[in-house]
């Protein structure tokens, strides 16, 4: 019998990473427990959170003109659009770590015109109150106390 001939394996061509140009301001919100990771863009185009159109995400009037509010002191209401990746804490949290994310970025794409607008509006401030945690030989939550008997 005579042994199998050996198959060379062709190598394959490397190939060569260009650098590509960052074509969006990235930008992190928080508040609460709430982390919004922004990535702007230039351009007419469907701002998305998780997946989702922003306006699903977050229903509602209340939450639109929050989210839209950097945009409006800005006056950029079509010039951007936003994908957006969200997590932690609940609805409302996640709401405020949205829009710090975009004034964030839309402070870091253009610092001289837009910063003085979203410093006067406080959009740039963190909203720096946690959950205040529970305390030992309480009742399950922070502040809430035992009954005392009444005899």
């Amino acid at each position: 019998m005579e042994k199998p001939k050996k198959i060379k394996k062709i190598k394959p061509v490397k190939e060569t990473k260009e650098k590509v140009k960052k074509t969006y301001i990235f930008a992190v919100g928080r508040r609460k427990t709430a982390v919004a990771r922004i990535k702007l863009m230039h351009g007419k185009g469907e701002t998305t959170v998780n997946g989702k159109k922003i306006s699903e995400y977050f229903p509602g009037e209340i939450a639109k003109t929050t989210y839209l509010k950097p945009f409006e002191v800005t006056s950029t209401l079509d010039k951007y659009y936003a994908i957006i990746k969200v997590e932690g804490s609940g609805q409302n949290s996640q709401l405020g770590a949205v829009y710090h994310g975009l004034s964030r970025a839309l402070d870091k794409d253009n610092k001289e015109t837009f910063h003085p607008f979203l410093k006067k509006e406080k959009l740039l401030t963190r909203d720096g109150r946690q959950r205040e945690r529970r305390k030992v030989g309480q009742m399950g939550r922070a502040r809430k106390k035992k009954q005392s008997p009444k005899r």
